[in-house]
């Protein structure tokens, strides 16, 4: 087992439930200025932006906005919502949005608050101290990612098609607002792969090598509320009941991974999605019944594996759980099902091994897996076995 580090829950308010955005009008601030970072046109046709800026317009706060993050955010689209967030110079960061969302506006916020900082290379660790300019909020619409009350951002460089992972306590969001009518509007996939991101993060915080007693508890409580919730929301995606118990169970997954973090279903989906374009939900989703399996090598992680199934109660492994989930959802059981690129998958193997070898989750990992390892873990993942 690795070293424990100190532990961190959260910023200064968590807000959950229905009409949690009014807290918006409690913001205070010496510019009374507010900048929001968000992607497309989602929160404008379902008229949350307007209800956003007129919350914050009660408060006394101008408002600008940057909508412009794409999937997988790039270095150069954090420098583009910067160079506007200079113009502007807002005392609040308010990101709205996905995990993409969240990732995007802490990148922003580091270089808002450190103009020399340019490259991805600039902002790795440590991070330098933020908080001299602005404060953050973190408003999730989708409930996997539990970035509202994580310390850690995935950023991609588009000229090599790696994905970079930072991670600093620094970027702890001050303010997480969960309202789970952000989330009634998610489109089945999304529901289905975001569910099952967050799903993710909590069975591999239970088996991280930094595992502890508190974090256990967090990720068993976030296990089974997902459980018992993603299949509702999923099928009756109104069912704000479901929607809020998502929300909060992401959250509490969270809370588990940013403390004790990951493992390899996060280096392997880091990796394949860099190269491939392939949404990161869906890649965990996908191959986390292949590392479990892997996995079952170590004693310690196999008794966590059944321990989770058996509070499930369902009689089944909690990898015939995963799988079921996955089928019910649609996920495909497969990379390959996704892509269908063999020669270029092929071609790319042991690059993406080494990506997965280096990726900071690895350490944590029950098992720490050699290049020619990865390399089968990606043929199994990919081609199925």
């Amino acid at each position: 087992m690795l070293p424990m580090r100190p532990m961190k829950l959260g910023g200064e308010f968590i807000i959950f439930g229905e009409n949690s955005l009014e807290y918006l009008s409690q913001l205070e601030g010496n510019r009374k200025k507010a900048f929001i970072v968000r992607d497309g046109d989602f929160l404008e046709q379902h008229g949350f932006l307007d209800e956003i800026v007129n919350l914050l317009g009660k408060g006394g706060f101008e408002v600008d906005d940057f909508n412009e993050v794409e999937p997988d955010p790039s270095i150069e689209t954090v420098n583009k919502g910067v160079k506007k967030m200079l113009a502007f110079e807002p005392d609040w960061i308010i990101a709205v949005g996905g995990g993409s969302v969240m990732d995007a506006a802490k990148a922003m916020w580091i270089i808002y608050e450190h103009p020399h900082l340019k490259s991805i290379a600039d902002i790795t660790n440590p991070i330098p101290k933020l908080r001299k300019k602005a404060k953050m909020v973190n408003i999730p619409t989708s409930s996997g990612t539990g970035s509202e009350v994580s310390r850690s951002i995935v950023i991609t460089d588009p000229s090599t098609h790696t994905k970079h992972g930072i991670g600093d306590m620094e970027m702890m969001p001050d303010i997480a607002i969960l309202e789970p009518k952000l989330t009634a509007t998610l489109p089945k996939s999304m529901t289905a792969a975001t569910g099952m991101d967050a799903f993710t993060h909590s069975i591999e915080a239970r088996t991280s090598r930094r595992a502890n007693s508190l974090a256990d508890a967090l990720a068993d409580k976030a296990i089974k509320d997902i459980f018992e919730n993603i299949l509702t929301a999923y099928n009756d995606p109104k069912n704000l009941k479901a929607r809020e118990n998502m929300l909060v169970a992401s959250m509490i997954s969270g809370m588990a991974f940013t403390n004790v973090s990951l493992g390899i279903v996060h280096s392997l989906a880091h990796a394949f999605g860099g190269k491939f374009g392939v949404p990161h939900g869906i890649a965990n989703a996908i191959i986390l019944p292949y590392v479990m399996e892997y996995n079952t090598q170590d004693q310690r992680a196999d008794d966590i594996y059944k321990e989770i199934s058996n509070n499930l109660d369902t009689g089944k492994s909690l990898i015939t759980i995963v799988n079921e989930l996955n089928k019910q959802m649609d996920i495909p059981p497969r990379l390959k099902d996704l892509i269908n690129k063999d020669e270029t998958f092929d071609s790319l193997l042991n690059e993406l091994a080494e990506l997965a070898k280096a990726d900071g989750c690895t350490k944590t990992n029950p098992i720490l897996p050699s290049i020619d390892e990865f390399k089968e873990l990606f043929k199994v993942c990919y081609y199925g076995s």
